[in-house]
């Protein structure tokens, strides 16, 4: 299992029962897309060591699937080409994702077939309600709709804990919610790109488009506000510390105090719309039977849970779930049924 993402590479081996016989991460910095194959080929001829001879299928996953890709896809030179013209609505993710599918494809025996996991693929069953932003029809026409993201995660989250109405929440160095009823997403927080909802590690989540239009008269272009809302937002530009939650949480409540208001400020926005998104996942779903939290924040963060089950008491009965991310476990799954000789075309 393939993980690119903009600044670092996980990667994964699965056994053929799902058992996880190695992970590792390292960071790297694709270019123009290309992939620094001198450090990566090694790093993964080394862990794999002699069961690369028994490599069956090289899984990457990637993070926008558009309105084509809804499910696990073998990649061949049309679907890379495809995936190629959808790169502009994840750059950051899609881009060195697929630069290191082409580094894949020369290395790898010919025999080994790349599959492709996308994290859009989840919300296919999003409602045209759920999916339509109240935008011109002529900018609708071009595809600006909501897709939703961390796919993966959410459906990991549906499988292992199978109430009939269900939040997941994936909280890590981005954030989302997804409201899950019988098994499927209704509704999600991430829209046409992972920039909206939640407040995130370096990323702003949903703001007033007034404040973007402001920003723009005032002489920033393009660029410079993505890179404001992507790289300079959510907790590091609330705290001016630190993008990190475990950080804030030691300063917040550390004896030095120079820092220590603006850590609280940026956990208490970040736990004020979680808890509000909760509450309109809640409402889509009619009530909730479970709450789980994972990611990074979510299935650590001990100190969220319990603000979360004071904050939540009014949904009582309320299970909150604790439960570790398993991309690469539901990603081996799919991807190795979908190749199955027995599986229909």
């Amino acid at each position: 299992m393939l993980n690119a993402g903009s600044a670092s590479l996980k990667a994964a081996l699965v056994g053929p029962s799902g058992e996880r016989l190695w992970h590792g991460q390292r960071s790297w910095e694709p270019s123009s897309g290309s992939v620094q194959a001198d450090g990566l080929r090694p790093w993964l001829g080394e862990a794999l060591g002699p069961r690369a001879d028994n490599l069956q299928l090289v899984v990457h996953r990637i993070v926008h699937g558009g309105e084509r890709f809804t499910a696990p896809t073998r990649l061949d030179p049309s679907t890379i080409a495809a995936l190629e013209a959808i790169t502009p609505l994840a750059p950051l993710h899609n881009g060195p994702a697929l630069a290191l599918v082409h580094a894949m494809g020369s290395w790898l025996k010919p025999a080994i077939q790349q599959w492709a996991c996308f994290d859009t693929a989840f919300h296919h069953t999003l409602p045209a309600e759920a999916r339509t932003y109240a935008l011109p029809a002529s900018w609708r026409e071009q595809g600006l709709r909501r897709f939703g993201f961390h796919g993966l995660s959410h459906q990991h989250i549906a499988e292992v804990v199978r109430a009939p109405r269900l939040i997941s929440c994936h909280l890590g160095g981005g954030a989302s919610l997804c409201a899950i009823r019988d098994g499927q997403s209704i509704a999600t927080t991430m829209g046409y790109t992972p920039l909206e909802g939640l407040v995130m590690a370096t990323r702003s989540g949903t703001v007033d488009p007034g404040i973007l239009l402001h920003q723009l008269r005032q002489g920033l272009d393009a660029d410079q506000l993505e890179q404001a809302l992507s790289q300079q937002s959510g907790l590091l530009g609330l705290s001016t510390i630190s993008s990190d939650m475990g950080q804030l949480r030691a300063i917040a409540t550390g004896s030095e105090s120079s820092n220590r208001e603006a850590a609280r400020l940026a956990i208490a926005v970040f736990r004020h719309q979680l808890i509000a998104g909760i509450g309109a996942m809640a409402a889509c779903l009619g009530g909730v039977d479970a709450i789980a939290l994972t990611g990074g924040i979510g299935q650590n963060d001990q100190a969220l849970a319990g603000e979360l089950r004071q904050a939540l008491g009014w949904l009582q009965p309320l299970e909150l779930h604790q439960i570790p991310a398993d991309e690469e476990g539901l990603m081996a799954r799919q991807c190795q049924q979908a190749a199955s000789p027995s599986h229909p075309e």
